[in-house]
């Protein structure tokens, strides 16, 4: 299975796992941790986390920003078996995640770099003419 951990700081993570429910319903192998906004810890989320994780799981922790605060602590959990650390995330990449059975490496290549793809400046279009447009 796999199981993702996404930490962020303030409410992006639990944000993001709210609209996978909306958009995948099922969230349950997505654990959100809201990080600094309370006095709970990173490490002891991520410790409670692996406790759930089975040795065949594919896990995968997810963070806002390249060595900030939050992938800095996750960095300590590199070594797990079948871990991955993503950082700079989105919520096209969690999509993709959660919608496999298993990921390969050559898979989690091609959801990276789909899921930047997604980060773009939208232009206005070009308008079309009456000849070019569908109307049902």
């Amino acid at each position: 299975m796999v199981k993702i951990f996404i930490s962020a700081h303030g409410r992006f993570a639990s944000g993001i796992k709210s609209s996978m429910g909306i958009l995948w319903g099922n969230t349950e192998n997505i654990t959100a941790f809201d990080a600094y906004v309370d006095e709970r810890s990173i490490k002891d989320e991520l410790d409670a986390f692996y406790r759930t994780v089975a040795p065949e799981d594919q896990v995968f922790l997810l963070s806002d920003i390249n060595n900030g605060s939050v992938n800095q602590t996750m960095y300590r959990y590199k070594d797990r078996p079948n871990t991955v650390i993503i950082t700079g995330i989105n919520l096209m990449l969690v999509l993709e995640l959660v919608s496999r059975d298993r990921i390969s490496p050559q898979d989690l290549d091609e959801i990276i770099s789909d899921s930047r793809a997604m980060l773009r400046v939208v232009k206005e279009e070009k308008q079309k003419s009456a000849e070019d447009t569908d109307f049902f």
